[in-house]
Order: C-alpha cells, then sequence, then structure tokens
C-alpha cells in the first residue's frame, strides 16, 4: 500500500492588497492569514449587502411605477418630450425673440396645452424658447407665429390653429411615447458629442 501525501501547490492570497503566496493547509484554503480571511469575508458581506440593496431598490422602483397615476405618467412623458425638443432645437435661437444667450430654454407651445390638449406632444406645435419669452411674455405669440410660419410653412401653422380631435392617452402609451423620446433625446445627444 503505497501512501504518499500529495503536496498542496503554493497559492496567492487573494486579498488585493496582501498578495503573498502561501501553501494551503486545505485545498479550498485562499487566504494567507487570519488576518486575510477575514478580510475575504467581510469583502463578501460588502457584496451581499450591496447586492441586496441593489435589489431593494428595484424593488421600490418597480412598486412606486405601479403607484403611479394617468397624471404622474403625463407629467413624464412631457418631461421627456420638452428635454427632446429643447436637444432637437439645441442649435437654434429662440423662436419668439430670435436671440442666442446664455439661460434657461422651455419647450414652448404654439397652442398651449390648456388651450389645446390634443397638440400637447405635437412636434410641429413646440419649439425651443426662452424664458423670459414663455413665461414673462406669454410665449410672444405674435413673433413665435411669425417665425413659425418661415420653419414649418403657412399650411401648417393653419393645421395647427385648426380644430382637432381630443386625445386620451392610456398609460401604455404614455409609456410608450416617453421611452420614445427619451431614445431620441440620447440619439441627439450622441450626434452632438
Amino acid at each position: 500500500m503505497n501512501l504518499t501525501v500529495k503536496r498542496s501547490r503554493p497559492k496567492k492570497c487573494r486579498v488585493a492588497e496582501c498578495r503573498a503566496t502561501f501553501v494551503p493547509a486545505q485545498p479550498f484554503q485562499t487566504w494567507c492569514s487570519p488576518d486575510c480571511a477575514v478580510a475575504i469575508i467581510r469583502q463578501r458581506q460588502e457584496k451581499q449587502r450591496k447586492s441586496f440593496a441593489q435589489r431593494e431598490r428595484r424593488e421600490i422602483k418597480v412598486r412606486k411605477e405601479k403607484l403611479k397615476s394617468r397624471a404622474d405618467h403625463m407629467k413624464d412623458t412631457q418631461k421627456a418630450f420638452n428635454a427632446w425638443v429643447r436637444e432637437r432645437d439645441a442649435n437654434l435661437p429662440c423662436i419668439s425673440c430670435g436671440r442666442h444667450h446664455p439661460g434657461k430654454y422651455d419647450a414652448g407651445h404654439y397652442r398651449t396645452v390648456k388651450s389645446n390638449p390634443a397638440l400637447r406632444f405635437e412636434p410641429l406645435n413646440c419649439h425651443k424658447q426662452c424664458v423670459p419669452c414663455n413665461q414673462h411674455l406669454s410665449g410672444n405669440i405674435v413673433n413665435y407665429r411669425v417665425e413659425l410660419v418661415k420653419r414649418v410653412g403657412i399650411d401648417q401653422v393653419e393645421w395647427l390653429e385648426g380644430p382637432h380631435d381630443a386625445k386620451k392617452y392610456t398609460i401604455e402609451e404614455l409609456k410608450a411615447m416617453t421611452a420614445d423620446y427619451r431614445a431620441k433625446t440620447r440619439e441627439l445627444k450622441g450626434r452632438a458629442a
């Protein structure tokens, strides 16, 4: 009977700060000293804690999404649409005053959302507008219309000014529009970079 003792090969310690070479006492051993064993355990616990926290955040996000009302989804879609309009018109001046200035720009609607909600997400109805024109001059509509005719043509402007059937978006449609406008915005930002 041959009783040969199998010798373990030297290994490197798995602790990033140590990386010392050692001969393990057991085949599964990956640490060179008790201090390194404690460090490995702490790394594993930290990894598990982060994984648990990430899972919790995902679950909370799903729960919040389920609690959202149609109005909340409408706000999300409007925010995504406005961001897309500002990015689409990034190189253009304010549609009302024609100025390029440092400062904040809005996505100004020609036909306001209150007066004509059917055109809320209509790209022809919304353009980059400086805050003074949009908020302080009530949209500066006369100058807006003059520039809008130059940009899209009189036929399109008359169509915007005409009657429109009311639209009642479902939550699924709003989610799809939000995702679509966010993707378009990312694409425009990618081209600009």
